[in-house]
């Protein structure tokens, strides 16, 4: 008999996938995690019934969600990174050269740990203890509160706007993260589907805009999240990412991103650009 795991993406939608074996089952204080083998996308981690990663397609997301606001800041030499607890978006903060320093502040350690050990190949800067990163279980938004002036760049890798991400997607939040910046600082945020999170995408820009001088949407095709399009909002004090140079990518190995999508990335469809209005 065929095992399938489902996502509600919406209340009238849902994504399944059959399953070859489930790895892991088990709950947090925050949530329920689970580890299956997927016949489609091979192993996925799942949080509280909704699709996070999977060793098939993460490489478009944590991709996307780092080297955008990577190479749009010319020296970002401090980053932080607000959840991302399976470790995707530090491996790839820690391959810039420019990095001196990069923080990930977990609240999960169950989902550091499950992903450490059923997926080591995004976990891999988390396995090795990465000489550049300093690890820390704890909540995001407090530790926001208490930086200053700090970062070149924070990464909000976070869950849906349920749960324990409720609350980074609050206007409090967004005050914390431009003070924790420092003057020529940038900040990225996973956004959400265009299709499916319309209310939520207008007001997250419009919260930004209201901080950041410089605010832009852009897009990316990731198989397993809702639609399959997705979008990270940037608030940046100085630097425009359309105009970044990328000057160094040549010595960076990437399987999605490179110099004309992220250009492109940024070109928005019209019923995109009016939920920006």
């Amino acid at each position: 008999m065929d095992i399938w795991i489902s996502e509600a993406q919406t209340k009238d939608l849902e994504l399944r996938a059959r399953v070859k074996e489930t790895l892991f089952m088990g709950k947090s204080d925050f949530q329920e995690i689970a580890v299956v083998d997927s016949h489609q996308f091979g192993r996925m981690l799942v949080l509280d019934g909704v699709f996070q990663t999977s060793v098939t397609d993460e490489f478009i997301y944590h991709e996307m969600i780092v080297h955008v606001p990577l190479f749009t800041h010319p020296n970002p030499k401090n980053v932080l990174v607000i959840g991302g607890g399976d470790g995707g978006t530090i491996r790839e903060v820690v391959r810039h050269d420019c990095v001196e320093k990069a923080e990930m502040v977990e609240i999960d350690g169950l989902v550091v740990d499950v992903c450490k050990k059923f997926l080591p190949e995004i976990s891999e800067a988390m396995i090795h203890k990465h000489p550049k990163l300093e690890l820390k279980i704890g909540d995001g938004i407090s530790h926001m509160k208490q930086a200053e002036n700090k970062y070149d760049i924070i990464i909000v890798d976070c869950s849906d706007p349920i749960g324990p991400g409720k609350g980074l997607f609050k206007p409090e939040f967004y005050t914390n993260v431009y003070k924790a910046l420092k003057e020529d600082g940038l900040f990225v945020q996973q956004t959400e589907s265009p299709f499916y999170h319309q209310e939520l995408i207008t007001y997250v820009n419009k919260e930004i805009r209201q901080l950041f001088p410089i605010t832009k949407m852009y897009l990316a095709n990731i198989p397993t999240y809702p639609s399959g399009l997705h979008c990270f909002t940037i608030g940046s004090k100085k630097y425009d990412p359309i105009q970044s140079s990328m000057e160094n990518l040549q010595g960076l190995a990437t399987r999605y991103y490179n110099k004309d999508i992220h250009k492109s990335s940024f070109v928005l469809p019209n019923f995109v650009q009016e939920l920006l209005k």
